[in-house]
């Protein structure tokens, strides 16, 4: 029997505290005018002493498995993107597990930075596919405010703190109609590592570390490779991107996000776009907006929707989904 991966529910979560430009103008040497013209950023949040990224993790799933109409004895699989976990180990998922009250299945992290989230998709997906489990818990969970270093104003102050989650159900083909997930694409290429990167670790040097980045380097592997997994993915299924009609954009920089817009001829009314508002949050950054999309009226059932991202690996991908 074909199973098909079919969303019922988003949901998101974002700290209380808000840090606009102005505030990280008062311990960095940059403007408000400065990051907005370099980035589209005005605001981010960031995560208040003592909140972890499982706390964010779980409100975000609360919300995705109430709009879902499921509760934790449904769910058979959690999968937690995060580049940012509570501890070493275990998983952070274990811990989002228990919090929910979920008894069977399994729970695991994934980490593929920006891009946590479509992999964490496509994941779910083959799980989903194969009948090895029925319902899926994916979730896009990070506190990227505590590996940014505050002083280096060509990164502090991109990135924010947040969670989105979604439920995923196996349907017949009969059940789901027309909906579910459509295509996934998938890449990395480990040659690029050193363009994002954190410099600490367990293992290399026994610390934590601080984001690094070549910014420059980035933005251009960025407009690329994500222009190229959006064509292919819908290539492989066999849509234009004419049919699409919802881009759901890893928000890494409203730059980048111009920027693909402008090499594949897309309508900017047709990307849903949180940046200015959220920042980078990494493998959260695509449900968010997902959430976003949903949440105000704009993605209706039945809307075709591609997902993209790239991250540190590098890695990217895209995802094609029937609402």
């Amino acid at each position: 029997m074909t199973f098909r991966s079919v969303l019922l529910g988003v949901g998101a979560h974002l700290p209380d505290n808000v840090v606009t430009n102005d505030d990280l103008a008062a311990r960095v040497d940059t403007s408000d005018q400065w990051i907005i013209e370099r980035t589209g950023i005005r605001e981010r949040r960031v995560a208040a002493v003592g909140e972890k990224t499982s706390d964010l993790a779980i409100k975000a799933s609360e919300r995705a498995l109430q709009r879902a109409e499921r509760t934790a004895a449904d769910i058979d699989l959690i999968i937690v993107a995060t580049a940012t976990p509570d501890l070493t180990f275990p998983a952070t998922a274990a811990r989002v597990q228990a919090a929910l009250g979920v008894t069977k299945g399994a729970a695991f992290d994934l980490q593929a930075v920006c891009s946590g989230f479509v992999f964490a998709l496509a994941t779910a997906d083959n799980f989903l596919a194969r009948g090895q489990a029925r319902t899926a818990l994916v979730i896009g969970a990070e506190t990227f405010s505590r590996i940014v270093d505050w002083e280096d104003r060509g990164t502090c102050v991109l990135f924010g703190d947040g969670a989105g989650a979604v439920v995923l159900e196996a349907q017949t083909e009969a059940e789901a109609g027309e909906r579910g997930l459509v295509k996934t694409y998938l890449r990395t290429d480990g040659r690029f590592h050193d363009l994002l990167y954190v410099d600490g670790g367990p293992s290399e040097t026994g610390t934590v570390g601080k984001l690094r980045m070549q910014g420059n380097a980035v933005f251009r592997q960025a407009v690329e490779h994500i222009s190229g997994a959006m064509t292919q993915t819908c290539a492989d299924a066999g849509v234009g991107l004419d049919e699409v009609d919802w881009f759901v954009p890893h928000q890494a920089n409203q730059r980048i996000l111009d920027g693909v817009a402008r090499r594949l001829s897309l309508n900017p009314e047709k990307i849903i776009s949180t940046v200015s508002r959220h920042g980078n949050t990494s493998a959260a950054s695509v449900p968010l907006a997902l959430n976003e999309g949903v949440s105000d009226g704009r993605i209706r059932k039945g809307d075709l929707v591609l997902m993209e991202a790239l991250g540190g690996g590098l890695t990217w991908g895209a995802a094609l989904m029937r609402m």
